[in-house]
């Protein structure tokens, strides 16, 4: 299938916007959050994102046209980010979406958990064309053990660690984000293992330690999903100093 990137006539399914991103990147951010996951964290905040046939469906342009009217609100420190769901999920439609971007000269961030990476030839060549207009790539490393990972999310994170080897090769910088989860995704080894890790990435500006939060509860019970973490506890902030000298946090602040 042929893409009009230059027209921005590709369409996707977007779940919900937010004007006023703190949190999201550098500076103010404008937040699309976009429909479709294939992971099923078991603290997900977002679990309406998880379904790709929900959401409202927007060209590229139409939402394009959208975001830029609140461009007073980034100005010059700020830009426009993508979330999920999983955005790499319709990787043409960000492209199209972040090439109107450009010509704009706006900041443009991918918050992913990298499970769709792949290597194959077709998967890369569309995965390098929206590299071309991504300035950010904000990457949640969920756990450092595949098997682990795979308890947590239903999928193991090889193809994840590929992706953050291949953004660090490809000198795209990178954001890195670990939930920490008591109990699930706060073992020592694992934290010094993936602080190894992220020490060899080129590329990476910013490492965060994110206390897990119980926030989406009321998300699961509207949507009849059992939710398995109640009796987990919000880390205590001892707990989270603890993770960020481990992975060595202070390295990249």
């Amino acid at each position: 299938m042929r893409y009009n990137y230059s027209q921005g006539l590709t369409k996707g399914n977007v779940h919900s916007l937010e004007s006023f991103g703190l949190v999201d990147g550098p500076g103010v951010r404008y937040v699309v959050f976009l429909q479709g996951c294939a992971l099923r964290c078991k603290y997900c905040h977002n679990p309406e994102t998880w379904a790709a046939d929900n959401g409202s469906q927007w060209t590229a342009k139409q939402l394009f046209d959208k975001v830029y009217r609140f461009r007073n609100y980034w100005k010059d420190n700020g830009g426009i980010t993508v979330s999920g769901g999983e955005p790499l999920l319709q990787m043409e439609f960000v492209t199209d979406f972040f090439t109107l971007a450009k010509a704009k000269n706006i900041h443009t961030a991918i918050d992913t958990a990298g499970q769709p990476y792949r290597q194959d030839e077709q998967w890369l060549e569309k995965f390098s064309r929206l590299m071309d207009v991504t300035d950010l790539v904000i990457l949640d490393l969920k756990d450092w053990n595949s098997d682990r990972h795979k308890a947590l999310t239903g999928m193991g994170n090889e193809n994840i660690k590929q992706m953050a080897q291949w953004l660090s090769d490809y000198g795209k910088d990178m954001w890195i984000r670990h939930v920490l989860v008591p109990g699930l995704t706060d073992n020592e080894d694992d934290l010094k293992a993936m602080g190894e890790f992220i020490s060899t990435l080129k590329t990476v500006k910013k490492v965060e330690i994110l206390p897990y939060h119980a926030f989406g509860v009321p998300k699961w019970e509207k949507l009849g999903i059992k939710y398995e973490l109640n009796d987990v506890e919000v880390p205590t902030d001892e707990q989270v100093k603890r993770a960020e000298d481990i992975i060595g946090v202070k390295n990249y602040t």
